[in-house]
């Protein structure tokens, strides 16, 4: 290869410290820079012993449980944010959100390794194709070696032309990279890859890697993530496969991807163009058909490839390589490099730790339930809440045992031949036709003897099957009302394989793990408050239940009868150390569900599941803006009568003010009226009479000063002075 030419065989290693990683938020990225983070630097260097696997496959848990601390001579990891808003990784010492492309080149600059993961984002090919054109023109500033790493798809090889056109099952190698042909969706991967190639000619100053991965699982799951999901939840019968599911997809561990970049950036290998595949051949139906029955109901649905793009969470990219059929070997991994692989064998072969590592990335632990009491306690209720509340199935015995009948009776009838030929594993059926005609028929019997109630061997029986389905062991349960005696609990959740010497009270004995709840609520109340609530029904809700007088009074004498002696189902509990929270029902306030609820996820935390969907985010957006425009519109009619209020008070108290004012004019009228009557009487009397000589006097001599006139005769003509 041309690109494999001067190298140096006698430098192997640069101990480099500082990584460049691009998108530290997004799944590839961050579990590369996780792993990178915890690697000390040019430890792929030593061979592994087998002690060293052992103790990696002992500490490969614990990592996950415990915060990101930073290691002595581990690599120094930074690089950039998709988002803004997203918070900085622990294991990175430096990101960067919002930078212009002049600082980043700074940035680069301080790096020793560069790597560029295009495979989730196709917006970073362009950035990472500037990176490289930048870096090399900057080559002659360079104090030493840097090496650049675009981790690439296998995408790019997705429409490459048999080596052996009569044998289609002969996998491309890393030698036969100049003869790959991409999918027409990865052009521009392609491309990058070329260029480079390229740039890493002077492998003494710029070296340049690329990775061809293979379809990334592990860790919080990848493109395989909507399966997981879909699995986990089980809302829907059978996993979709697309397409008839033959087609081979290459694939990786997201973790054992990073191992191979950490053995590039230590080896620095001659060979520049590099795949990183597992050893499995698994086709889209193994995947699909291994995730359902590790996850879900193991059963699979094969859907046209169309079908594909009606899912919300699938995007082009993701489609494409579900839908690939490329067989690939990683030949030169596999004979160089030392790596401690999560997953070599491929993602079947280690399904059961790939799920563990899921549920633990994603925080998806069972919540698991048992809600205890009398009669009309409110048990049901509850239960029925903390289902909605946590997303768990409610599990109640009667429900539990008419599903278990009907199952016999579905495995006992006649199947037509078709049926045979629906998809998925049928193995899981443990009993067959004549073992479930024989337990159905002593179903049965129990039930005609027993008045229509089940013996405790079958209601066990049925009940631990349930408990131990899927669904439970995903997501959790709320057993309700069950079980009711300390040997019923027992008999639940106790090993099957117990000896009977261990049958001694308050002797350890072993405890179904899988099945026994984490917590147990024990409601009660007097039998009073519990008469009262019986008799406050409605007839409609009364009839045909255990709520009747009399077996409502039988049924609550029984459980008082039960738990009264030394071994009553919470001594059970009491002694495997779960301890029950014990609430009682009749000292609580008005609106008692809502209270025992707000006490018992205060005991129990928040849920550990996916969270609100789409469509539940939407309606719970809608309610929000409901209530808000309710209560905007309900201050707006307050604040309108408000102010209708005030204007109507300002009228009232202008209108009596303007009443007031006239009468208090009138009273001055009146007062001044009075007053006035003895001046005009005495003007009438002694002045005017003489102002009105003095004017026609004035009239008559016609004076210069008719003012000073006037005046001067009324002080002569003054009666007084007279």
């Amino acid at each position: 290869m041309a690109e494999e030419e001067g190298s140096n065989p006698t430098e192997k290693v640069i101990r480099i410290q500082r990584v460049f990683i691009n998108l530290l938020d997004t799944y590839s990225s961050k579990n590369i820079g996780k792993f990178l983070a915890n690697c000390v630097v040019g430890a792929s260097l030593e061979e592994i012993t087998e002690e060293e696997e052992e103790e990696d496959e002992a500490k490969s848990g614990a990592r996950e449980a415990i915060s990101f601390r930073q290691r002595e001579g581990t690599f120094q990891i930074v690089g950039t944010l998709s988002q803004p808003e997203s918070p900085r990784p622990d294991f990175a010492v430096e990101t960067y959100s919002t930078i212009s492309r002049e600082d980043l080149l700074t940035r680069l600059m301080e790096c020793d390794i560069t790597i560029y993961n295009i495979t989730e984002n196709l917006q970073q090919v362009e950035e990472a194709l500037w990176a490289v054109s930048a870096l090399n023109e900057e080559v002659t500033h360079f104090e030493k070696r840097k090496v650049f790493i675009l981790i690439s798809t296998v995408m790019t090889w997705a429409r490459s032309k048999p080596l052996d056109p009569d044998d289609s099952e002969v996998p491309f190698t890393e030698e036969d990279y100049r003869r790959r042909k991409p999918h027409p969706n990865f052009l521009d991967h392609i491309n990058a890859e070329k260029m480079v190639l390229k740039f890493g000619k002077n492998v003494k100053k710029f070296a340049t890697y690329v990775i061809a991965s293979g379809l990334q699982y592990g860790a919080e799951g990848g493109i395989l993530h909507n399966f997981f999901k879909m699995a986990w939840l089980g809302e829907i019968p059978a996993l979709p496969v697309f397409g008839d599911g033959t087609n081979v997809i290459p694939a990786i561990h997201v973790l054992d991807l990073a191992g191979v970049v950490q053995n590039v950036i230590d080896h620095l290998p001659k060979v520049h163009y590099l795949v990183a595949v597992d050893e499995s051949v698994h086709t889209l139906e193994d995947f699909i058909k291994c995730i359902s029955k590790h996850t879900g109901s193991g059963k699979i649905q094969k859907m046209s490839k169309e079908s594909a793009f009606l899912s919300k969470e699938l995007t082009q990219e993701h489609i494409d390589h579900l839908l690939v059929n490329l067989r690939m070997e990683a030949l030169y991994v596999k004979e160089n490099f030392n790596i401690r692989w999560v997953a070599q064998a491929g993602f079947a072969e280690n399904i059961n730790n790939i799920l563990k590592e899921y549920k633990q990335s994603r925080g998806l632990l069972p919540i698991k339930i048992c809600i205890l009491g009398p009669l009309a306690a409110g048990k049901t209720t509850v239960a029925q809440e903390l289902s909605k509340y946590y997303k768990v199935p409610h599990i109640r015995v009667k429900e539990v045992v008419a599903e278990a009948i009907a199952k016999l009776e579905s495995i006992i009838a006649p199947k037509d031949p078709g049926e045979g030929e629906e998809e998925g594993d049928e193995e899981e059926e443990e009993e067959n036709v004549e073992d479930a005609q024989e337990l159905l028929e002593g179903v049965k019997e129990s039930m005609e003897q027993n008045a229509g109630r089940l013996e405790d061997q079958y209601l066990i029986r049925f009940i631990k099957e349930k408990l131990k389905s899927m669904p439970c062991r995903n997501q959790g349960y709320i057993l309700d009302g069950f079980p009711k005696t300390y040997d019923q609990a027992k008999d639940l959740f106790n090993q099957e394989e117990e000896e009977e010497e261990e049958d001694i009270r308050g002797k350890m004995f072993p405890i179904d793990k899988m099945i026994v709840p984490e917590f147990v609520c024990g409601l009660d109340a007097s039998d009073e408050f519990l008469k009262e609530r019986v008799m406050n029904l409605p007839e409609n809700i009364v009839a045909g239940t255990h709520y009747s007088q009399d077996l409502f009074l039988r049924a609550l004498s029984t459980y008082r009868d039960l738990n009264t002696d030394d071994e009553t189902v919470f001594n059970y509990f009491d002694e495997i150390e779960i301890h029950p929270i014990h609430i009682d029902v009749g000292k609580l306030e008005d609106s008692q569900t809502k209270t025992i609820l707000k006490l018992l996820i205060k005991e129990i935390g928040e849920p550990r599941n996916y969270g609100l969907t789409e469509e539940e985010k939407a309606e719970q957006e809608r309610k929000a803006l409901e209530e808000r425009l309710a209560k905007e519109a309900a201050e707006e009619a307050e604040r309108e009568h408000n102010e209708a209020m005030e204007v109507a008070e300002k009228l009232a108290r202008w209108e009596e003010w303007n009443k007031r004012m006239e009468e208090v004019k009138r009273e001055e009228r009146d007062l001044l009226e009075a007053q006035s009557v003895p001046l005009r009487n005495y003007l009438m009397t002694y002045v005017m009479p003489t102002l009105m000589q003095g004017l026609n006097e004035c009239c008559k001599v016609r004076p210069d000063d008719p003012v000073d006139f006037l005046a001067e005769y009324l002080f002569k003509n003054n009666p007084e002075m007279q």
